[in-house]
């Protein structure tokens, strides 16, 4: 792999579909994101981007998360996996559009889990695609799972996994709030963002921070801050920032000051 080390984007799910509809992409907000992921033009980065939506709905629908336990799941696991490389196609549009050379890494062909969790991972297209300067791009599927059959792998347990096994150098984590939020921002107004969290405080917030109540089958902001403890305790600082408002990813990812949360060991 080329010397520099990666930086993983996260795109959420809630910024670019509406999830309050079904199969209800935001093509504008994709459209502007590619833009600044290519105006930033980061050497070594990877992408990963939520359901929304679009993969939400339909495996909360035949319970997918929970496992292959009667045969109708298949054709909704099927459709899961469909619906997201939908979802997947209308990112990559944008970013090709906008020149990025990105390739879509399809996680139920290169991943299995075991019991919900990541425990293999055949790299070498990843690594390989790095190294000539391409951009992979994930997203949250439905994969197969060793003990469940099959289950929902989310797109924030793909970014940790990917983070710490790629080594990258920062993880920058596109939401549709401010930050991390003592209250939920979108109940409360005068909901405060953290601007700095340690390791330490990440680990107490675990237990506090409010569960979306969103139709989100990975668990909203706690399933996201939970997810990240492995990558932020090798060392790998998180910015959360406001992907909904324009430039903020863009400045994240150039390593500009921007608002936002920032996540560090220490």
């Amino acid at each position: 792999m080329s010397e520099a080390k990666p930086v993983v984007l996260k795109i959420g799910g809630s910024v670019i579909t509406d999830k309050n509809g079904e199969l209800a992409a935001r093509t504008e907000v994709i459209n502007r994101l590619a833009e600044e992921i290519a105006k930033a033009n980061v050497k070594n980065l990877v992408i990963v981007h939520g359901g929304g939506s679009f993969g939400h709905p339909t495996a909360k629908k035949y319970g997918i998360k929970e496992g292959l336990k009667e045969e109708a799941q298949k054709v909704g696991f099927a459709e899961t996996h469909h619906v997201m490389t939908v979802l997947n196609g209308l990112v990559m549009d944008a970013l090709v559009w906008h020149e990025v050379p990105a390739v879509s890494v399809t996680p139920s062909s290169c991943m299995l889990t075991d019991n919900g969790r990541i425990n293999m991972f055949d790299e070498t297209v990843t690594r390989m695609l790095l190294k000539m300067g391409f951009t992979p791009v994930f997203y949250g599927d439905a994969t197969l799972d060793t003990q469940l059959g099959f289950t929902v792998l989310s797109g924030d347990q793909i970014v940790a996994y990917l983070a710490k096994k790629l080594g990258a150098r920062k993880i920058v984590l596109g939401v549709d709030v401010d930050g991390l939020c003592d209250v939920d921002p979108k109940t409360v107004k005068t909901a405060k963002v953290y601007p700095r969290v340690s390791l330490q405080e990440l680990r107490a917030f675990d237990g506090k921070l409010d569960k979306s109540t969103a139709a989100d089958v990975t668990g909203g902001m706690l399933g996201k801050v939970t997810e990240l403890i492995p990558a932020v305790e090798q060392g790998i600082p998180v910015a959360i920032v406001n992907a909904s408002k324009p430039n903020r990813v863009y400045r994240a990812l150039v390593g500009e000051k921007v608002e936002g949360t920032l996540i560090e060991k220490a």
